[in-house]
């Protein structure tokens, strides 16, 4: 079995219907350290729930914000509580499938990768037909993003990014909302990191289910896309500026934690326990 590397972070803002069942899902994941789950002052009983989760399970931890400060600041709380050499977004709800994270992170665990991406539309897997005005959106900033960072990226605003923990724990964010994706992907950039994608499904909710991206959010992205590209720099990108690839990365981060990183079969091994996981029903919180 995989030494615990893995780090998650949960925002969450009145998910109460589907908390707990994303994390139980999420405590199945193989090599997991622990789930940081930032209540972003949730006016239903979120908070509650999370920490009866944490009461129970010592991978649970909990943080509260005394007023709702959006996902980009619920997203920095938990980051800077993180002590996993992997991060990854797992968002409250039910649209990204946890079972997927093994394959979101092996590149990272094989050492081919700094930073990982989930896309939507990579490769088609399961996905739910909604709006076509966000795909158009969400195609038009990925190529906007993509002018200006030179990488191909096919989904900018994914919701699942993994990254080695020294990046994203060294990274200044000072975006607002929903702007972390446009923000992080550019400085991931200006740091030269070996950035991937790999494929994963999409159970997308409607407004009336909870969902909370908005128009004024995509127009807030444009403005993003310009700042975090082409007025700012990389020393104003981290606190620290983290070992770019090449830089003895070997003796940082994932690479120094598990023993021969680099070898693929380290990331075939860690997907085969994640398939052969035994399944146990999803509990939810009374």
């Amino acid at each position: 079995m995989q030494q615990e590397c893995l780090s998650i972070v949960m925002p969450a803002y009145n998910e109460e219907a589907t908390l707990a069942t994303v994390v139980h899902r999420v405590l199945k994941v193989p090599s997991l350290l622990e789930v940081v789950i930032v209540n972003d002052c949730s006016k239903d009983r979120t908070g509650e729930i999370a920490e009866q989760l944490a009461s129970r399970e010592p991978r649970v931890k909990v943080l509260h914000h005394q007023v709702n400060r959006g996902k980009t600041e619920a997203l920095k709380t938990g980051f800077a509580s993180t002590r996993g050499q992997i991060v990854i977004v797992q968002d409250a709800d039910l649209e990204y499938n946890p079972s997927e994270i093994p394959e979101v992170i092996a590149p990272i665990l094989s050492g081919e990768a700094d930073v990982v991406y989930g896309s939507r539309f990579l490769v088609r897997k399961a996905a739910r037909v909604l709006y076509f005005y966000h795909y158009l959106a969400n195609k038009g900033l990925t190529f906007l993003s993509n002018l200006f960072t030179n990488v191909n990226l096919t989904d900018v605003e994914t919701g699942y990014k993994a990254f080695r923990g020294e990046i994203i724990r060294q990274m200044t964010i000072t975006s607002s909302r929903f702007g972390f994706e446009i923000e992080v992907t550019a400085k991931v950039a200006k740091l030269l990191c070996r950035l991937y994608e790999v494929p994963i499904s999409y159970y997308g909710r409607t407004y009336e289910e909870g969902k909370k991206i908005g128009a004024i959010d995509a127009l807030a992205a444009l403005w993003y896309i310009v700042k975090f590209n082409l007025l700012c720099n990389l020393e104003e990108s981290y606190r620290s500026v983290p070992l770019r690839p090449g830089e003895d990365v070997a003796e940082s981060g994932v690479h120094g934690y598990l023993s021969n990183a680099a070898e693929s079969s380290k990331a075939s091994r860690f997907l085969a326990g994640a398939e052969h996981q035994e399944q146990e029903p999803d509990g939810v919180a009374p």
